[in-house]
């Protein structure tokens, strides 16, 4: 008699054994995120370590006396910061504490920049060039590589065609027909290991050519810069306004190649426009080379689509693509096309660089490509994205009343520009990264001194992480003011 009542007490509390939680302790209005907040709290103090298994969800809703669905989105929102996944019959699991934050703004890096800066901490990210990494199509890849392996028979394991495997660069093919209006011939079409290896592959072409000076943009992309001057080439700036790069002083610089991301300019946003496209494609026919970078073309929110200038000019540009802002950097996947005069030697490099990617890899996504599962991908963290850049822009009106935003309409990233101001960009990175948030100081792709500002990703995180490391971003600020 006794131990029943003793056991109705118990089930009557508002509350759970699991990490003593109160569910009368949540605001009204705010459990889901209360019981994420909770999750989370617990997985960076220890005490659910990596590897401890969550309650399934209907046996925590049940204690807490709430609803499955509010147990399942906090158990998602943890998912989608990659603290917590499923596992199947081994249900939901720990995989990953976040990192503590530096201890100090001095945490900076000063020296290996980028690489650097992706090396150090921090609880949240806003390094611009990521994509949803947790939204990757897992289902999808392992039921591709299922079919693919399914048919592949002994000597396909054998070394490739170092230009790629013939099924993914007639996807390629189909696939930039489809989304960016290049024609091309799987023949033209040459696999690479990212945008960064077709990058080293011209840089090493080039000179062959009679080109060793690259015009790049300014501001534009301290990797794709480094990249080039790494491998031996000189580089010069040439300005970026409101029209794209300024043809004018690109024909004044001397330079014989120019690398550009017309489509999406990085990291401004703005887009080349027809007066600018028809200047530089004359300047390409009279002798000049375009290398296109074409990094995050697929991601639009608020403009129709802008054709890639290989389609306009194929003897005159070479185009990058791959699927880094796709589905994911780790697959090291990509593709490059260039002029006719130019294919052999790119092709004998990238066979001398490394006998071709890896063929499964290569398989799966041509497969994908061609069942049309890419571009359902495509539609679903379009969707997820935008989201997030709205989060992101809402954020930025309320923590950073003076700042200037540009190229919203597409990308997976903003620009934050504060025209006036005399602080310095990287010490607003510094503070911030002293707070927990990463972001990119712009002057990092600057060639010559421009106003301050910041290079923020949105799609990396959710909407909460956003509009906290914006906020957080604003806290910095204040505190150099």
């Amino acid at each position: 008699m006794s131990r029943s009542k003793d056991d109705t007490g118990q089930g009557s509390k508002s509350g759970s054994d699991f990490l003593q939680l109160d569910i009368g302790q949540a605001p009204p209005g705010g459990r889901t995120e209360w019981l994420a907040d909770r999750l989370r709290a617990a997985i960076a103090d220890g005490t659910l370590p990596v590897g401890s298994r969550l309650p399934a969800g209907r046996v925590l809703a049940a204690e807490l006396r709430v609803s499955r669905g509010l147990v399942t989105e906090a158990y998602q929102r943890l998912a989608e910061t990659g603290q917590v996944a499923g596992r199947g019959r081994a249900g939901t699991v720990v995989v990953a504490a976040p990192r503590r934050a530096p201890a100090a703004p001095a945490a900076f890096p000063r020296g290996g920049l980028v690489d650097a800066l992706r090396a150090v901490p921090c609880r949240i990210d806003l390094s611009p060039g990521v994509p949803d990494l947790t939204a990757f199509p897992r289902t999808a890849w392992l039921q591709a590589e299922r079919r693919v392996l399914a048919s592949l028979t002994p000597a396909d394991f054998g070394y490739g065609d170092p230009q790629g495997a013939p099924a993914l660069r007639g996807a390629v093919a189909g696939w930039l027909a489809r989304n960016r209006g290049i024609r091309a011939d799987p023949a033209e079409v040459i696999v690479v290991a990212g945008v960064a290896q077709a990058l080293w592959l011209l840089a090493g072409v080039l000179p062959g050519q009679g080109v060793r000076r690259v015009a790049v943009e300014d501001p534009g992309s301290l990797g794709a810069r480094r990249q080039l001057e790494f491998a031996g080439l000189d580089t010069v700036g040439v300005p970026v306004d409101e029209a794209g790069m300024d043809v004018t002083a690109l024909r004044a610089s001397g330079a014989r190649a120019a690398l550009l991301t017309p489509a999406h300019q990085f990291p401004a946003g703005v887009v080349l426009d027809g007066e600018r496209r028809r200047d530089l494609l004359d300047w390409a026919a009279a002798g000049g080379l375009v290398i296109e970078d074409d990094y995050d073309a697929e991601h639009r929110y608020d403009r129709a689509p802008v054709p890639a200038l290989r389609a306009l000019f194929p003897d005159g540009v070479c185009y990058a693509g791959s699927v880094s802002k796709l589905l994911a950097p780790a697959l090291r996947l990509g593709w490059l096309l260039v002029p006719r005069r130019l294919r052999e030697p790119v092709t004998a490099a990238k066979r001398h660089a490394d006998l071709g990617n890896p063929v499964l890899a290569q398989l799966v996504l041509a497969r994908l490509m061609e069942s049309g599962e890419l571009e359902r991908h495509l539609r679903f963290v379009r969707r997820r994205h935008r989201r997030r850049r709205d989060a992101m822009l809402r954020a930025i009106a309320d923590a950073l009343p003076g700042a200037r935003v540009h190229g919203a309409a597409a990308g997976l990233h903003l620009m934050v520009t504060f025209d006036g101001a005399s602080f310095e960009d990287t010490a607003l990175a510094s503070a911030a990264l002293g707070l927990g948030v990463k972001a990119h100081p712009l002057s990092w792709h600057r060639v010559r001194p421009g106003p301050p500002g910041l290079v923020l990703g949105y799609a990396a995180g959710p909407v909460s992480e956003v509009e906290e490391g914006v906020a957080l971003l604003g806290r910095a600020l204040r505190e150099l003011a």
